[in-house]
């Protein structure tokens, strides 16, 4: 079985987050032995909505964290039982898959209870309990399949058996003084002992050794309203054996049964575990029916999920859950920040405009060509993320990939870019909140803890209206999220400068790190379009000096 690898963008996605987790995908799927599947941590904005649309590519599937959950473990698949089975099949089935539990399901499929070998065990070892065949209402059927026996006479409107159980040795007349009506004899076939029986009109005479009864007494029986069976077993066995044809809804633990849904995340079940201590647990599924049966076993298995991350290595960027997921590779254009391995991997790291570069690269490197839709979205992500070579961070290697990308896509990269920044750009309809959030990173330092949002626009001065409101949203989200700084870089594409909106108590060191004086919480910087290149690196300058 090949194994699930997400491949995953920083959170809050740009377009090269998402189209880099894209393009990989479909190289790994051609090339690699796994099952790669590209996925994203939050919502896609304007911009990648317009490249993947353009070129007819759905968006990779939204995951909330890569923690490991019941369902990514190999759960013992031991299909449930019915709660009208007899102990004794029970047992068996226990033996026969080598597990000390079973869950029980009701007519539904839903779970009921959970029949353990101690619940059988002492329910085998409690004092004998003559009644027990009526208190747990045991069928003729249970008993005919534990004593592996023969109907002689069946008696239609029966169901249960209410007396007590006798083993017939004693003399007939004896056995006369104690037998009721309503009993259940088990006898071989002497003669004396069952004429006592028939005419006591017990509910049932269980013959041992395949014994038989004269035609004249089953005729008798008949009347009386006996049920009457034999079984192969002698008659010390059949009375060992008898209680075994209870039905596993008599002993199962019913009460505070605990159990666990496919989608339950390990770390969550191991104190439930640790805290009652069972020998295993039922799984069930969505809809509330068993699929298996968890133990302790399987939370030693090592098993994690396998993760690459494209377009990013810091734990504050990524996936929630990365600590407890394998990370086999990391492509990404950034700074090398905190992202740590237990094993050596494959890291490609270059001081490109974009990540989708690299993947690109990685394509034509293998002698690789990628599909005219890949091609389309990874040329989509470079304009996007170098702003058609004007951003800083452009090199001349993604200007050779990007006219390799436009051959293959079929597209006039001018005529793309202009149709892409005007609608990616527009921030019609948005609330404070969306603008902030739709580009936005955390970047943690020693002392400092810092917000960064990035927008971009062809007319920066329909940001005018909505920069008081866009200034509260911002001392909120500083609050709540204890920034020492945090600050929206409004890109001007055309004009190639950016205003910088700042808030937090620590704002001065915008002022230090590009040497300008803030006007109402910003400053306008003209050449200035990457936060990675020209804004991120003077501020940890200033804070790390």
């Amino acid at each position: 079985m090949k194994d699930t690898v997400y491949i995953t963008g920083h959170r809050n996605p740009d377009s090269d987050s998402i189209c880099a987790a894209l393009g990989y995908a479909e190289f790994k799927n051609k090339t690699g032995n796994g099952d790669y599947i590209p996925v994203r941590l939050g919502d896609i904005n304007r911009e990648t909505q317009f490249i993947l649309a353009y070129f007819g590519v759905e968006p990779p599937q939204y995951i909330e964290n890569v923690r490991l959950q019941v369902s990514d473990l190999n759960i013992d698949k031991i299909a449930p039982i019915s709660s009208d089975i007899t102990l004794k099949m029970a047992w068996n089935i226990m033996r026969m898959n080598n597990v000390k539990s079973l869950p029980v399901v009701d007519e539904n499929e839903r779970l009921c209870g959970v029949v353990s070998v101690s619940n059988v065990t002492e329910s085998y070892m409690d004092v004998w309990d003559n009644m027990i065949l009526g208190k747990s209402k045991v069928t003729v059927n249970n008993i005919l399949d534990t004593l592996t026996g023969q109907m002689i006479n069946s008696v239609k409107d029966r169901r249960h058996f209410y007396g007590k159980i006798y083993s017939l040795s004693a003399a007939p007349e004896e056995i006369g003084v104690t037998l009721e009506e309503g009993d259940v004899v088990i006898s071989g076939d002497r003669k004396e002992f069952l004429e006592v029986a028939v005419e006591k009109k017990v509910s049932l005479i269980i013959i041992t050794g395949n014994g038989k009864m004269d035609e004249d007494l089953l005729a008798k029986a008949k009347e009386n309203g006996i049920t009457v069976i034999n079984t192969p077993y002698d008659t010390y066995t059949t009375s060992r054996l008898i209680t075994q044809a209870v039905p596993v809804k008599y002993v199962m633990s019913k009460e505070k049964i605990v159990y666990f849904s496919s989608d339950d995340y390990i770390g969550d079940i191991r104190g439930i575990m640790a805290e009652t201590r069972y020998r295993s647990y039922p799984v069930v599924n969505d809809d509330s029916k068993v699929i298996g049966t968890i133990s302790r076993f399987h939370l030693i298995s090592g098993k994690k999920k396998k993760v690459i991350l494209v377009d990013h290595n810091e734990k504050g960027q990524s996936v929630e859950g990365l600590n407890e997921a394998e990370i086999t590779e990391i492509i990404d254009h950034h700074r090398v920040a905190d992202v740590a391995t237990t094993t050596p991997i494959f890291f490609r790291n270059e001081p490109v405009g974009s990540t989708s570069t690299i993947v690109a690269n990685i394509f034509f490197e293998n002698g690789i060509r990628p599909s005219k839709k890949t091609a389309g979205i990874l040329a989509g992500a470079i304009i996007s993320d170098t702003l058609l070579f004007k951003s800083p961070t452009s090199t001349n290697i993604d200007r050779i990939v990007l006219d390799r990308l436009a051959q293959i896509a079929d597209i006039d990269v001018e005529d793309f870019a202009l149709e892409m920044f005007r609608y990616g750009t527009s921030l019609a309809g948005k609330t404070p909140e969306e603008i902030l959030k739709q580009d936005f990173k955390i970047f943690t330092y020693d002392n400092a803890r810092i917000g960064v949002s990035q927008v971009y626009t062809m007319d920066a001065q329909s940001l005018k209206d909505l920069k008081a409101p866009i200034l509260a949203a911002m001392e909120d989200m500083t609050a709540e999220h204890n920034f020492s700084l945090q600050l929206l870089i409004v890109t001007d594409i055309y004009k190639e400068g950016s205003e910088l909106i700042v808030v937090g108590k620590h704002k001065d060191l915008v002022s230090k790190a590009f040497n300008v004086e803030l006007t109402d919480n910003s400053v306008y910087i003209p050449g200035i379009l990457s936060r990675k290149k020209q804004v991120i690196p003077p501020i940890s300058a200033v804070i790390t000096r």
